[in-house]
Parts: structure tokens; sequence; C-alpha cells
């Protein structure tokens, strides 16, 4: 097995994806299905403004201080990969395995289908509301191959239409707010400020449950590791390609909230997934509301695309270090893993014509988060293994910045065990059944001549 130190798969500099594309890839990773979907859930059990924008806040800076303890991670490890090359290095093999087997199964492919599957059932309830869900299940499915393709051929291709869509979405959502905070004519009596109560609201068990679907609607902060060894100077660009990507995201996630809790009343988005075309409908009117629908479900294009572009790196990673798995190291001329990103892809489809929305958000959002809590506890263990290794760049005010993270992450996994048990133990199933492949792996490469 080649050596998880190595670093020299990275393509030449001038392969590589420039700063614009990085970053392009963190925000479109993260602004997808969760934030416009998350606030129904919350809703149930938080009614209260104050601590519905503290639960964005929270998870913006839970997920900054991750973007930034990956960042040193990343920087003294460039190699594509992401969690698995990390954990590969940092404990064992195995533990890399484990966590590429969660990147590639849940931590990609099902959020690339929820994305796929809600950009399906925003576009078929505008154009043919009365359709069957066949109708949107292809739409979906349309969509997840058209982006493969693409992203499985030139890189040039590939970059420039991530970096295009994703200045969309940028722009979208901000005039979204803008037009609404303007053409709102009777805003909603709820308040944005601190209400008697507020503060035991937040040291509750719902908003620890809510904050797993906060998580998961910023999941994706970390996507540029998967990119290490294909960005230009990763030791310098690394941490301001992850910072920064993921500051704007917490202050477009917080905006947005609040003009959706503004906009519509809060019984007509409680439990509800469609809360961007409801809140959309109080604002602008039915017809109004049609042309958003349409807009945000083009918005998530970007997000298929991104994770398209980011995921099959893990695969590709597990490729050139189990034979087993040797095939999914394949790549074309221009450097890209095709052979990874079909396959992943393919379980995509998977998850889109076997699976509904609410089957998989929990138990995604609690894989994904347990999978970055032990790479972020990984810089501690790093650190003391490996004090002299090279780091260009080491985490702003180390230790408090990862134990931010792993405080709150930590939190939050406790209490889905608690309180959603079933959802746990599924994430749970899928690491010990990612252990019991990489065994099989293990087995077979010791079998196999050399």
């Amino acid at each position: 097995m080649p050596d998880p130190k190595d670093t020299s798969n990275a393509p030449t500099s001038a392969a590589k994806y420039g700063f614009l594309t990085a970053i392009s890839v963190v925000i479109a990773n993260m602004v997808g299905t969760g934030v416009f979907t998350s606030l129904g859930f919350q809703l149930l059990e938080i009614q209260s403004g104050f601590v519905i924008l503290m639960l964005w806040a929270a998870g913006g800076l839970t997920a900054l201080c991750g973007a930034m303890s990956y960042a040193e991670l990343g920087a003294a490890l460039p190699r594509s990969g992401g969690e698995y090359s990390f954990l590969s290095r940092i404990y064992h093999p195995a533990a890399g395995f484990v966590s590429g087997w969660v990147s590639s199964t849940i931590g990609f492919a099902a959020p690339t289908a929820l994305a796929a599957i809600t950009f399906g059932a925003y576009t078929t309830s505008v154009i043919a509301a009365d359709a069957p869900y066949f109708w949107s299940q292809a739409l979906a499915c349309s969509l997840v191959v058209i982006l493969t393709v693409i992203h499985a051929g030139r890189r040039n291709v590939s970059g420039g239409m991530q970096k295009v869509f994703t200045l969309i979405k940028i722009s979208v959502i901000i005039a979204f707010c803008v037009a609404a905070m303007f053409l709102l004519g009777e805003p909603q009596q709820i308040s944005l400020t601190p209400m008697s109560g507020d503060g035991r609201l937040i040291a509750s068990g719902a908003f620890a449950i809510s904050l797993i679907y906060v998580s998961f609607a910023y999941a994706g902060w970390n996507a540029a590791t998967y990119l290490s060894g294909e960005i230009e100077n990763p030791q310098k660009n690394l941490p301001r390609i992850l910072g920064l990507g993921t500051l704007i995201v917490m202050i477009l996630y917080i905006g947005l909230n609040a003009v959706f809790l503004k906009a519509a009343p809060i019984d007509a988005m409680a439990g509800q997934v469609e809360v961007g075309f409801i809140a959309a409908q109080a604002v602008f009117g039915d017809v109004g509301a049609d042309i958003t629908g349409l807009v945000m479900a083009s918005l998530l294009i970007s997000t298929v695309s991104a994770m398209t572009i980011a995921g099959p790196r893990v695969l590709q990673m597990a490729g050139q270090d189990f034979t087993a798995f040797r095939r999914l190291a394949t790549v074309n001329k221009d450097g890209i893993p095709s052979t990874a990103i079909y396959f992943q892809s393919g379980l995509a489809l998977i998850f889109i014509i076997t699976s509904s929305f609410q089957s998989i958000l929990i138990f995604a959002g609690f894989t994904v988060a347990l999978n970055s809590f032990f790479t972020v506890l990984g810089l501690f263990v790093l650190r003391w293994r490996e004090p002299h290794l090279t780091r260009p760049y080491k985490v702003l005010a180390y230790p408090v910045t990862p134990m931010i993270y792993l405080g709150l992450t930590g939190w939050t996994l406790l209490y889905v065990l608690i309180a959603r048990p079933v959802e746990g133990l599924f994430g749970l199933g899928v690491i010990a059944s990612g252990l019991a492949f990489y065994l099989v792996s293990k087995i077979q490469s010791a079998g196999t001549p050399k």
C-alpha cells in the first residue's frame, strides 16, 4: 500500500484549480438543500426568532472553528482526499478508509441526492404541480448525469462552470433578501432580539437537536481539503479559502433565515420542507413565488456540481492506497478522477431512486459530523505525535478554536444518540460497514501477487 504521507499525486501547477474556483467549491458545497429546508424542522421545537438566529450563528461558529482546524491540517498535509488522507496519517489507514467510506457513501453521495431531489421537487411544483413523483425523480437523475459528464471531462470547463453558478447563487440570495425587505408589507410579529426564556431554550436538548439540521446545512466547509493536491499553493491559499468561504456562507445564512422569519407565519413554515417557497409566496405572491421557486431550484445546480467535483477525490485516494479499489484512482488526461466521479454519481442515483428526503437527513448529518469530530480531534494528536512537522499555517487561538468545534459538535452528537437513537445507530452502522470493507480489502490486497 502506498505511503499515506505521499503527496506526489498532485497534478502540475498548470492543471490546478485557482483560488476563486476552490472558494466557489466551498461556498457551493455549503449553500444547498439545508438552508432552504432546515427552518421548517427547527420551528417545530423552537419558535423564538432570536434563538433561531443564534442557532445559525452557533452553527456558523462551529463550522468556522472546524474550517480553521482543517486549514492547519490541510496546509501541513497537502494531499487531496480530506478526512481520508488526514486520518490515515494521524491515526491508522483503517481510520482513513472508514472516513473515506463515510464521505463517499454519506458525506457526498447522500447530500448530492438530497440537493438533486430538492431541485426536482421545486421545479415540478412550479411547472407541473400535479405531475407524478416520477417526473421529479427523472429531473433529479438528469441533473446528476449531466453534471457528471461535465466534471468528468475537461478541468477548465468544470472549474469555469463552478465559478459562474456559485456567483449566481450568491447574487440571487442577496437579491432575495434585499427585495424581501423592501417589498414585504407587514412583517411578522416575531422578535429577533433576546426575550425572556431564550436562555433556557438555547441550553435545551431541542437546541442541540436542531443544530444537527444546521450542521447539515453548513456541511461542505471542508470541501477544499478534498482538492488540496489540486489547488495552487495550498499551504498559502487553503486557510484563506476555508475561512473566507465559511464566513461568507455564515452571513448569508443568518440574513436569509431572518428574512424567512419576518416574511412568513411560523405556523405556515413549521414542519414544511419548502420554506423558501412559502416565504416567497408571502413576499411576492403566487406568480412571484413560482419564479422564485425556479430560481431556487437553479441554485441547487451549483451544489450538485460542487459535490460532484470534491467527493470523488476521496475515492481516488482510496484507489491509490488499496489494491481492491485501484480502478477508482484512474484519471483522464486532465488529471481528473473520472472513474471515481462516475462511481459517486452512481451512488447518488441509487439514493434518488430508493430513498426519501426525510429518511436520510438526520443520519447523514450525524455521520458527517462524527467524521469531522475525529478529524479536528486529530489536530491535537498530530501536534503531539509530530511536533516538528512543517506547519505553514497554524490555527488561530489554539487550542480554544478546535475545542469550540469539538464541544459544540460533541454536544450535538450526544443529544442525537439520546433523542434519535435509530438515526444515530444507523450512522454508526455505516461506519461499521466501512470497517468491514477495509478488512476485506486488506485480505484481498494480501492475496494479490506483487
